[in-house]
């Protein structure tokens, strides 16, 4: 089974604290983190801050979430795909043909500018999303897990590399799609009693015993006095020795 190092959400809300954070996890070039841009850096900073963050050597997880039409996803990918990322995202709920489309997009911007293709994840309902939510407001029957099961299914159909998923749903998710598919879980905290705003969550040593693939880890991280030594820390707990 494929694993990754952890992947470091930098949902921070200036540039210069975000070179901080690049700065201080790249320090350690044995075990660098995968970084993580998402929509506030990248909608302030654009395609620079990506460029930053790989000038010290990162891996960047560029966490956008296209949800459109096909043919605008399609764009949107081969522009992505340019830039030299790890990974990027799409919303499951936009369907076989919008996730289709943007893979293309994706290996043809790759093909391009001579970069290898990004692994395309799906996102299949976040993790502050509970049943509750599910039911009330977005009107969908069934469970949080029926759903994430069938949004997980599709996107393996549809040739992505894997999902973003709580790492609650990886049993349910390998039923459906083929052994080499991908689950990165988000909603990690150290401590699993500490939730934020997040309602599916657990550790990371939990997470690795659940298969998690690679764990996705921001403000236990990002806003401790030692980001470095609490990275390190998370790594262990998911990793062990190695």
């Amino acid at each position: 089974m494929e694993h990754f190092e952890p992947i470091v959400a930098i949902d921070v809300p200036d540039k210069r604290r975000a070179v901080q954070l690049f700065d201080k996890l790249s320090n350690d070039t044995e075990h660098m983190p995968i970084i993580k841009i998402g929509m506030e850096l990248f909608y302030a900073f654009g395609p620079g801050i990506v460029k930053q963050a790989k000038e010290r050597g990162c891996r960047v997880f560029l966490d956008l979430k296209a949800h459109d039409i096909p043919n605008t996803v399609e764009r949107a990918m081969a522009q992505l795909g340019r830039l030299g990322v790890s990974f990027v995202t799409v919303h499951a709920a936009g369907g076989s043909e919008m996730m289709k489309a943007g893979l293309r997009g994706l290996k043809q911007g790759a093909a391009e500018a001579g970069n290898s293709v990004p692994k395309m994840l799906a996102i299949t309902q976040l993790t502050s999303i509970d049943e509750i939510i599910l039911h009330n407001e977005q009107r969908v029957s069934g469970t949080v897990m029926d759903s994430v099961q069938n949004y997980a299914r599709l996107a393996d159909e549809s040739g992505l590399a894997g999902v973003v998923c709580s790492a609650k749903e990886i049993a349910a998710i390998r039923e459906v799609t083929n052994p080499d598919f991908l689950c990165i879980t988000p909603g990690i905290r150290p401590d699993s009693n500490s939730h934020d705003d997040q309602k599916r969550v657990v550790t990371p040593r939990q997470a690795a015993e659940m298969g998690s693939n690679g764990i996705v880890v921001g403000r236990p991280i990002t806003q401790s006095a030692d980001p470095v030594a609490a990275y390190k820390q998370i790594r262990y707990d998911f990793f062990g020795d190695k």
